[in-house]
């Protein structure tokens, strides 16, 4: 990442956002260019209902860690665990959270966490927003022909968006 002390703009940024999930994690790798964002690439990974679970997280880890190595993204941002009603769903999110988080570290990325509705507010401009307007609005921001499909994908890119935003944000006051 560059920084221009003259005009306060991030100059150039790679971001890697996930989704995280045992059956399908979702990924986006955006590029940040001053207020410009473009999407680099965007995809699911995902496992089989009959594997085991320790075979799902390899998975899960060996795709991120190539993604990682594919782009090296200058921060990973993920979304964090928020409350479900069925125990063994966030448990095996944990789980999945817990690999992307690993894979971060191993390769000395920043990691940053937001929740559903802190990607919804920074996104759409509201914390309730529907997952259609989100997609919208991802669509905007990467200036894509369409909503990017399947759903885990287009989350990825969310959070990615979201993080662009934060980091902007954090950065001009820095400069200031």
């Amino acid at each position: 990442m560059f920084v221009s002390k003259l005009n306060y703009e991030v100059k150039f940024m790679i971001i890697l956002g996930v989704d995280p999930g045992t059956a399908i994690t979702g990924y986006g790798i955006i590029k940040v260019e001053g207020n410009k964002f473009y999407p680099l690439e965007y995809g699911c990974i995902y496992t089989e209902t009959q594997w085991t679970n320790e075979m799902r997280l390899k998975k899960i880890y060996e795709k991120i860690t190539a993604i990682i190595e594919k782009f090296r993204p200058d921060d990973l941002a993920v979304e964090e665990l928020f409350f479900n009603k069925n125990t063994r769903t966030a448990l095996s999110v944990g789980q999945a959270r817990g690999v992307v988080l690993l894979a971060g570290a191993l390769n000395d990325i920043p990691v940053s966490e937001y929740t559903p509705l802190q990607v919804k507010q920074s996104v759409v401009g509201y914390g309730r927003a529907d997952k259609q307007q989100v997609q919208k609005m991802v669509k905007i921001f990467l200036n894509l022909p369409e909503i990017p499909k399947p759903d885990d994908a287009a989350d990825a890119l969310a959070i990615a968006v979201c993080h662009a935003h934060f980091k902007q944000t954090q950065t001009r006051r820095i400069m200031l």
